[in-house]
C-alpha cells in the first residue's frame, strides 16, 4: 500500500446498503403513481415496469449504462400506452430520487472518509445514480464520475481512465475500493490501478479472477492498513 495518492470509492454496497433503499425507493414511486396517475399502476404491476426496464436496456444497449436515462424512458413509455402526457416524468423521477437518496451509511464510513480526505484526493466511481450532495457527503470527495457521465459502467476501462484522470495521479498510484469482484477489482486491475475488496459478508473471492492487492471488511480496516502516516 506504498505509493497511494488517490483513493478511488464505489459507493452502492460498499458505503452503504443498497437494496433496501432500491426496494423503498421502488415502493414509494409506485405508490405515487397508484395516486396521482392510476390509469398506469392499474395497467402495469411492479414486474411490468422492471420488463420495461430490461427492453429499454435491450433497446438501447449504449444507453443501459445509464439507470437515470432507462427510468425516464420507461415513465415516458408507460404514461404515453394510457394516455397520459410525459410531463410527469420530472415529478416522477423527483420522487424516486428523494428515495433513492434516503442511504444510511455503514457506521464507520464517515469518520473514515473524512480522514482519508486529509491524505489522499478522493473520488467516488459508481455505476448508480445516487447524488453525494442529496446524501450529504460531497464535500467528502475531490470528484465523482458516474457510468452516465463517463459513458461507460464498470468493469470498462473508460470510467476508471476517467476517475485516475480526475484523480491526478498515475493508475499505479491510484487504489480503487469496491465490494464486487467483476465490476470493482477485475475492471480496476485490469485499468492498472491497485485494489481493495471490502468484503463484508466473508465471502470467498472467485478462482477465475486476478485477486485483489488486500481485501478488508469494511472502510475502517482499509483506513487502519493504510496506516496513520501518509
Amino acid at each position: 500500500m506504498q505509493g497511494i495518492r488517490t483513493i478511488t470509492l464505489d459507493l452502492d454496497d460498499t458505503l452503504w446498503p443498497i437494496s433496501p433503499v432500491i426496494i423503498r425507493a421502488e415502493q414509494g414511486l409506485y405508490e405515487w403513481l397508484q395516486e396521482h396517475y392510476p390509469r398506469i399502476t392499474s395497467r402495469y404491476s411492479g414486474r411490468d415496469l422492471l420488463q420495461q426496464r430490461l427492453d429499454v436496456a435491450a433497446e438501447f444497449p449504449d444507453k443501459s449504462h445509464d439507470f437515470t436515462f432507462m427510468r425516464r424512458e420507461v415513465l415516458a413509455r408507460v404514461a404515453e400506452a394510457v394516455g397520459y402526457g410525459t410531463d410527469y416524468v420530472d415529478d416522477a423521477m423527483e420522487v424516486f430520487m428523494a428515495h433513492r437518496n434516503d442511504v444510511e451509511m455503514f457506521p464507520e464510513v464517515r469518520p473514515a472518509l473524512e480522514q482519508l480526505g486529509r491524505r489522499y484526493r478522493v473520488v467516488a466511481v459508481t455505476n448508480g445514480n445516487a447524488s453525494l450532495e442529496r446524501i450529504g457527503i460531497r464535500e467528502l470527495f475531490d470528484g465523482v464520475v458516474s457510468a452516465s457521465t463517463a459513458g461507460a459502467a464498470k468493469p470498462a476501462q473508460r470510467i476508471f481512465d476517467a476517475a485516475v484522470e480526475i484523480g491526478g495521479a498515475d493508475a499505479h498510484e491510484t487504489l480503487h475500493v469496491g465490494d464486487h469482484p467483476e465490476c470493482d477489482v477485475d475492471g480496476a486491475n485490469n485499468a492498472g490501478l491497485r485494489t481493495a475488496w471490502v468484503n463484508r459478508a466473508g465471502a470467498e473471492w472467485p478462482d477465475h479472477l486476478q485477486r485483489p492487492d488486500v481485501i478488508v471488511r469494511d472502510i475502517g480496516e482499509l483506513l487502519a492498513l493504510l496506516g496513520k502516516d501518509h
